[in-house]
C-alpha cells in the first residue's frame, strides 16, 4: 500500500442472507484526512466502517488499513484504530475519569493515570473529571466518547454519526477539535448525515443502497454532478411544487425555507419546463447547487436504478 493511504481498499463487500449490505466498494482516504461518509440511513455505512476496524470480516474484497490486510490482519487494525459508534455506550453510573480509567485498562496502556490525565486535559474534562457519564448533556458525552477513542493513540478514527443529537455548539467545538488533531496527522472517516459537516471535510464518499455513488472534495463532486439548479420564491409554493413534480426535465424539487430548488442534469429541459412558471407572483433565480441539492439527487437516482 502507498504510505501515504491510510485506508486503499478495493471490492469491499459484505452479505447479510440475501441482502447485500456493502456492495463492492473502493475507497482511498489519505493519512491526515477527514473523510465525509454520506448516505441515508441502510445505506452501509457502518457495516462498512466495522469491516474497517475488524469487527466484521468482509466477504469479498481486497486492501490495506494503516498498512494491515484488512481480511487476513483485522486483528491487528484493532490496536491503531478508534472507533466512535452512533449509541453513547460507556457506564453512566461511573465518572468521566472512572470511564476512561476503565478503556485505559481494556488496552493495557502503561502509565494509564498519566494517559488518562492527559486526555482529560486534551478534551476539556478536567473540572467535569467526577461527575457520573449519565448525568452529561450530549455534546459532554461526546466529548467523553472522542476522548476514549484517544486514549491509545490510534492513527485512524473511525466516527459513525458522532454528533447525531448534539446542540450547535457543541458540535462546532467537536469539528473545531478534529480539524486540529487531522492536523497533528491523524485520519478520520465520518459517517453524517448533515451537509454543513459534509462541507468541513477534506473528501467525500456517497453510499446507497450499499453501492458507492460519488468520491471526491466537496467542489470534485458538485463539479461532476452536472446539477443546475434554480431557486423560486413566491406564495404557495406547494401547490407550485406538485405542478413542478414529475415533469419531463425536472429531477427534483426540494423546498428549502421560503424558497424551492428545482434541479436538474439536463439543463436545456430544465428551462423548458420551468418556462411557462417563470412569471409573476413568482420570483426565479438560477443558482449554484449545493451539497444538498446533490446528495438528493445521488439517492434518488440510486433508487431509480434499483427499481
Amino acid at each position: 500500500m502507498p504510505t501515504e493511504l491510510a485506508i486503499d481498499v478495493q471490492g469491499m463487500t459484505k452479505r447479510f442472507g440475501a441482502l447485500v449490505a456493502v456492495d463492492g466498494v473502493d475507497l482511498q482516504v489519505k493519512r491526515g484526512e477527514i473523510c465525509g461518509f454520506l448516505g441515508p440511513n441502510g445505506s452501509g455505512k457502518t457495516t462498512f466502517i466495522r469491516m474497517l476496524c475488524g469487527l466484521l470480516r468482509a466477504d469479498g474484497g481486497s486492501g490495506h488499513c494503516l498498512g494491515y490486510n484488512v481480511i487476513t490482519e483485522s486483528e491487528l487494525i484493532k490496536f491503531e484504530v478508534g472507533y466512535l459508534t452512533q449509541r453513547f455506550s460507556f457506564y453512566e453510573d461511573l465518572t468521566i475519569q472512572e470511564n476512561l480509567e476503565f478503556v485505559a485498562r481494556m488496552y493495557g496502556i502503561p502509565g494509564r493515570q498519566a494517559a488518562v490525565r492527559e486526555c482529560l486535559s486534551r478534551l476539556g474534562l478536567v473540572d467535569r473529571r467526577i461527575q457520573l457519564a449519565g448525568k452529561l448533556s450530549g455534546g459532554w458525552k461526546q466529548r467523553l466518547a472522542l476522548a476514549a477513542c484517544l486514549l491509545h493513540q490510534p492513527k485512524l478514527l473511525l466516527l459513525d454519526e458522532p454528533t447525531a443529537g448534539v446542540d450547535p455548539k457543541a458540535r462546532r467545538d467537536f469539528w473545531n477539535e478534529i480539524h486540529s488533531l487531522a492536523a497533528q496527522g491523524l485520519t478520520f472517516l465520518i459517517a453524517t448525515h448533515y451537509m454543513d459537516e459534509a462541507e468541513r471535510c477534506h473528501r467525500l464518499a456517497f453510499i446507497s443502497k450499499g453501492k458507492l455513488l460519488a468520491t471526491g472534495s466537496s467542489d470534485q463532486v458538485l463539479a461532476r454532478a452536472n446539477l443546475t439548479t434554480w431557486s423560486v420564491r413566491g406564495p404557495q409554493l406547494l401547490a407550485l411544487s406538485n405542478d413542478l413534480t414529475g415533469l419531463p426535465g425536472i429531477e427534483q424539487v426540494v423546498a428549502f425555507g421560503n424558497t424551492l430548488h428545482v434541479s436538474s442534469s439536463q439543463q436545456a429541459a430544465l428551462e423548458r419546463a420551468i418556462a411557462p412558471f417563470r412569471k409573476p407572483p413568482y420570483i426565479w433565480q438560477p443558482i449554484e447547487s449545493g451539497l444538498e441539492d446533490v446528495f438528493i439527487r445521488l439517492m434518488d437516482s440510486s433508487h431509480t436504478v434499483e427499481a
